[in-house]
């Protein structure tokens, strides 16, 4: 019996010993940590918006050509007998301020109807003949209507850059048109035109609500009647078309929906329990 207890005991302190050592080639219990919240975007993406614009373009007239009038020998008044082109013919640069009613469609598209007046840019040009050379000044102003469809191509870090087009019209409205080492003068002439539009440009996040916009936009303005016929002088005058250069900047302000600005929410968040595998 004594024996017995005595073996018993080695077995003991035999067991206490090695458990140490089968412990540490126990595998140890891995916590998984839960998985992070998911996000999404506002999925309500339509909204109307309003924007204002203000620019800086300059303008290049494609040329210009006029009638000419000589006197009838039979003393009946003038009669047309030929056409001419002005020799040059330049327009300064000017601002202009817009304003527009827009629709965000999807993350992508949207669309907006503008209207720009062009503040007046100066004109000077020239005519000459066999004997005579001549100066012409004048000033152009216009207002610009617009139907406007744009790409927004993506977002990074609340930057989207985004093309567009646009389809409308015109109304040209040239100044008296005059010689100033004369006293020859043309009455300017006002008409409605068609016009189009190209641009591209980039637009900022301010907040979730107002966006700031930069770009470029090329424009072309139809040729139309410039001046009027003056007994005094030549005419009528008609510029070929109007091509302008805009740097354009600006503010949009949309009512609902989602711009692109707004953070994205959390779609659910999962228990921050640990589970335990073996």
């Amino acid at each position: 019996m004594f024996n017995t207890a005595r073996k018993a005991l080695f077995a003991l302190l035999f067991a206490g010993m090695a458990w140490p050592v089968f412990a540490a080639d126990l595998p140890e219990p891995q916590v998984e940590e839960a998985p992070p919240p998911v996000y999404e975007q506002p999925v309500d993406v339509g909204g109307w918006y309003i924007r204002g614009d203000i620019d800086y373009h300059k303008s290049d007239v494609s040329g210009i050509d006029y009638s000419t009038y000589s006197l009838d020998p039979c003393n009946c008044g003038n009669i047309l007998v030929g056409g001419k082109s002005f020799d040059y013919a330049k327009l300064k640069g000017g601002f202009s301020l817009g304003a527009g009613v827009g629709y965000k469609i999807s993350d992508h598209l949207r669309a907006d109807v503008t209207a720009d007046y062009w503040f007046k840019s100066n004109f000077n040009g020239g005519t000459s003949d066999l004997v005579t050379t001549s100066t012409e000044v004048s000033k152009m102003s216009a207002l610009l209507l617009l139907a406007n469809a744009y790409v927004d191509i993506g977002t990074w870090h609340g930057i989207t850059p985004y093309v567009g087009a646009g389809i409308g019209g015109a109304r040209v409205k040239w100044d008296t048109v005059y010689d100033p080492n004369t006293t020859e003068t043309n009455p300017g002439a006002s008409n409605w035109r068609f016009a189009y539009a190209l641009m591209a440009g980039a637009s900022y996040c301010l907040t979730d609500k107002v966006i700031l916009d930069a770009g470029y936009r090329f424009s072309h303005i139809q040729g139309g009647r410039m001046f009027e016929w003056d007994v005094s002088s030549a005419g009528p005058g008609f510029d070929r078309g109007i091509n302008t250069h805009e740097v354009r900047g600006g503010l949009r302000y949309q009512f609902g929906g989602n711009n692109g600005c707004a953070a994205p929410v959390v779609a659910y968040q999962p228990e921050p329990e640990p589970i335990y595998t073996k």
